[in-house]
């Protein structure tokens, strides 16, 4: 049975790790300067959800890898801030979640990884960002608080929602396809907080997108 359940793990985790991926080759949006958001960082916080901060780092640097060796054109620079600024959001997120499994503790987990990912990314540009950009450091720093900042920012924070509005119908699916244990509580009133969860989500999801379009100065 143990065998049974681990072949499942790693067969939802390398599922995660194809979508992570597809959603960096297919949804690269532009937000300001040479920055762009992909939705990676959902799969794999997902999965961290699923199976731990391990789980997370797995699949983080598995995607960053193949990211490297395909689409990439930052070499091993840009393998180590992906590895870094995934693992800085789904590994923290997933640490506080798993000895908090609540709707509270996923809240607290997702702040906790904005904010550990928004310190660790602006220390890493601030280091890593002139080696491959090829530009004085002190460029780099004059960008650290008008577009680092906000970028990592929004970003950890649309990650935060989108990941609040589709846990639960992914996990039900895979629930339903037999790929991860059914759930104990009550589904009347699982649904009922799904709504409101879904509410709150969608509201900080359009508040991102007018941040995006805001700092694109399409709005």
């Amino acid at each position: 049975m143990q065998t049974q359940n681990r072949t499942k793990q790693l067969a939802v985790l390398a599922m995660l790790s194809a979508l992570a991926y597809v959603a960096v080759v297919v949804c690269r949006i532009p937000v300001v300067l040479f920055l762009k958001y992909e939705p990676k960082d959902v799969i794999i916080t997902l999965g961290g959800f699923l199976y731990g901060p391990l789980a997370a780092v797995a699949v983080s640097v598995v995607t960053a890898f193949v990211e490297m060796f395909t689409i990439s054109d930052t070499g091993i620079w840009g393998l180590l801030m992906n590895i870094l600024s995934s693992c800085a959001f789904a590994g923290t997120a997933s640490l506080i979640y798993h000895r908090r499994r609540t709707l509270l503790g996923a809240a607290i987990a997702l702040i906790a990884g904005i904010a550990a990912t928004t310190a660790i990314m602006l220390l890493w540009n601030y280091l890593v960002t002139p080696l491959y950009m090829k530009v004085p450091r002190e460029t780099v720093v004059q960008l650290l608080i008008p577009a680092f900042l906000p970028f990592n920012l929004l970003k950890g924070t649309l990650n935060a929602a989108l990941l609040m509005l589709l846990y639960q119908p992914v996990v039900t699916a895979l629930r339903r396809a037999r790929l991860v244990p059914p759930s104990s509580a009550k589904k009347a009133g699982v649904v009922r907080t799904y709504v409101s969860v879904a509410v709150i989500a969608l509201v900080v999801v359009g508040g991102c997108v007018l941040a995006v379009l805001a700092m694109r100065g399409v709005i």
